[in-house]
Order: structure tokens, then C-alpha cells, then sequence
């Protein structure tokens, strides 16, 4: 069914934890035919994708001290910084209706429209002048997709600096000195904007490359006795920061894939337990490999037999074997 209804939802809250479950439940009710242009803004948070560790990837003592929030998405990708001088946004599609480069293109012509020379580069970044101003993740269940992002107006690269713990070796695979040279506001072009003004740059785009007229999503599809029972678990700390093992053998490595930090707890011989945390896009992997190697003998002829149970997706196998040929360079 091509796609015949354009819905749009500004969320009023700035909890990320409501945010993030709001995200879920138009996820889950996303009609056939539909897609749903969500806009939302978090109050001082930390995002991290759903494979990573939260110790690793930021402050957390000193953002919550400050107030601030630590959050946890479903999509893979890395982690981002959220205040008020951000908008996040989201698309939310059917599978046959799911475009990453029509969705992209709705974010470029808001920003062209103002003047600036947005373009996409790569997979997830929509850059100006090779600095990055949105970062954008990926998340599929069933029949049901989104794509979201981040558009930076005029965020606070100090605090994002404060708060985030980038990785010298992701920095410099990147070749640049810090998180904050890599981003750029979009303030910086246009001294005047706001958040207000980008929301409805985003939602004439919409309409504009959609070849429709975006109607407010109606209060009466919104259930928020859900939404409050989901972001109790989005905001609980099982989910946040989940379970912290004291790993004997700790692995940092950063592949053509994502960053990957290993962790083995090794007793007689045996791998009792591991944990595989990754900044790449794809969310299923890293658990699937963890489980792997889960009850194999360290260093032994089992790690060989690992990437042939991933036989039936090549780049899953490709993706094992690099941590195997890794595992064992490091040990």
C-alpha cells in the first residue's frame, strides 16, 4: 500500500524517558498507509544506543549530579547529547513505506530552506561543511520501522564535551581532536533561528516531499496510561545501565562496522559470561555474539566452529569472525 495519510506529533514533554516511550507506542500504532513525523526535545540527557555500555559511553556520576538524564534507545548507533537547543526528530513507517532517503531528504530541504548547504554523508550523518549536525539511527520490529535523529540549532558543545566520553580510538579513525570540532551547530549560519522556526521548516518539507498535507495526529489515538507505564521502564535502571559484571578481559577495538568493547569473565578455563557492547547500527548482533561465546573454552579450537553458526547471514559471520581474529590478537 503506498503511503496515503501524513500524521504529525509535537510532543510538550522534555523527560526523555516519556519521550522515548511515546517514540515506542507510535511505533506500535502506525497505520498501514501512514507515516507519522514525530518532533521532541529531552531536558540535559545522555542517549545511549541499545548495545552500549553506559559506564563507558558517558559521565554518568556528573550528568546525574547536574541533573541530567541518562537514557537508552532501542536503535543501535552511538551515543548523543540532547538539551534544549537540540530537536530530535523521528519517522514512523510501515516496512514498504520505510525510505531512509526520502525520510533524509524532509530533514535537508528544512535546513536548505534557511540557507544552509546541508547534504547527507555516509549512512547517518546529515553534515554542513563536513561537520556533522544530525546523527541519525535505525530501528525495525515486525512490520514496523523508524528512522531519528538529531538536528542541532544551538546545543551546548560544552556540556556535550562534559558529558560524553568519546574514545581516542574512535576519535582518531575520525582525525579530528575532539567530539565537539566534529559537530556544528546550525545557529552558527543562522544566528536568528529557533526550534520553533526549524519545526515548521520541518513540517512544510514534509508535506513538500511526501506530495501531501501533514494533519496533527489525533489526542484520541494516544493512550497515555501505556506511555506512563512504559516510560517507568524506559527510566528504570535495569534498562538504563542493566547488569555490571567485574570482566577479567576487557577489549576495546573499532572495526569498518562500529566500535566494539568486549568483556569476558573467564573462570577454569571456560567464558561463564560476556557482554559485547557496540556503537554500530545493527542491533541484534552483538547480543547474538555475546551468546556465542557464552560456555566456550577460552582460546580454544571452540571459537573456530562460531562464525559458521552465523552461516545463514554473511555479514553477521564477517562480523564474528572479526571478533574472534580480535579475542585472539589481544589475548
Amino acid at each position: 500500500m503506498s503511503l496515503n495519510k501524513l500524521s504529525y506529533i509535537i510532543s510538550t514533554e522534555t523527560n526523555p524517558y516519556h519521550n522515548i516511550a511515546l517514540e515506542e507506542y507510535l511505533l506500535k500504532h502506525v497505520e498501514k498507509g501512514e507515516c507519522i513525523l514525530y518532533l521532541w526535545q529531552n531536558r540535559k540527557t545522555v542517549v545511549i544506543g541499545y548495545n552500549q555500555n553506559a559506564w563507558k559511553e558517558c559521565r554518568t556520576d556528573t550528568l546525574e549530579a547536574d541533573g541530567g538524564y541518562l537514557a537508552r534507545r532501542l536503535s543501535g548507533g552511538g551515543a548523543v547529547f540532547h538539551d534544549m537547543g537540540n530537536l530530535n526528530f523521528t519517522f514512523l513507517v510501515r516496512e514498504s513505506d520505510y525510505d531512509v532517503a526520502r525520510q533524509s531528504e524532509v530533514i535537508l530541504k528544512a535546513v536548505q530552506s534557511f540557507g544552509i548547504p546541508a547534504e547527507k554523508s555516509g549512512r547517518n550523518d546529515l553534515t554542513v561543511d563536513g561537520r556533522k549536525f544530525s546523527g541519525n539511527a535505525f530501528y525495525k520490529t515486525g512490520d514496523f520501522c523508524y528512522h531519528h535523529g538529531t538536528i542541532m540549532i544551538r546545543a551546548d558543545k560544552s556540556e556535550m564535551g562534559r558529558y560524553l566520553n568519546v574514545s581516542q580510538e574512535k576519535l582518531k579513525s575520525k582525525g579530528v581532536e575532539s567530539v565537539r570540532s566534529r559537530v556544528v551547530n546550525l545557529a552558527e549560519y543562522v544566528p536568528d533561528m529557533t526550534v520553533s522556526g526549524m519545526t515548521e521548516a520541518l513540517l512544510t518539507a514534509f508535506g513538500t516531499v511526501y506530495e501531501g498535507t501533514p494533519k496533527e495526529l489525533p489526542e484520541s489515538r494516544i493512550l497515555r496510561d501505556e506511555i506512563r507505564l512504559s516510560s517507568e521502564h524506559f527510566g528504570s535502571w535495569d534498562w538504563k545501565y542493566g547488569r555490571k559484571i567485574p570482566f577479567q578481559h576487557e577489549i576495546l577495538k573499532k572495526f569498518s562496522w562500529g566500535e566494539v568493547l568486549i568483556q569476558l569473565h573467564v573462570s577454569e578455563g571456560i567464558v561463564e559470561q560476556a557482554a559485547i557492547w557496540s556503537d554500530g547500527l545493527d542491533v541484534d548482533f552483538p547480543h547474538a555474539a555475546a551468546e556465542l561465546l557464552q560456555g566456550t573454552r577460552y582460546l580454544s579450537e571452540d571459537w573456530k566452529q562460531l562464525p559458521e553458526k552465523l552461516s545463514g547471514n554473511d555479514e553477521y559471520r564477517k562480523m564474528m569472525e572479526d571478533i574472534i581474529l580480535c579475542l585472539k590478537e589481544e589475548a
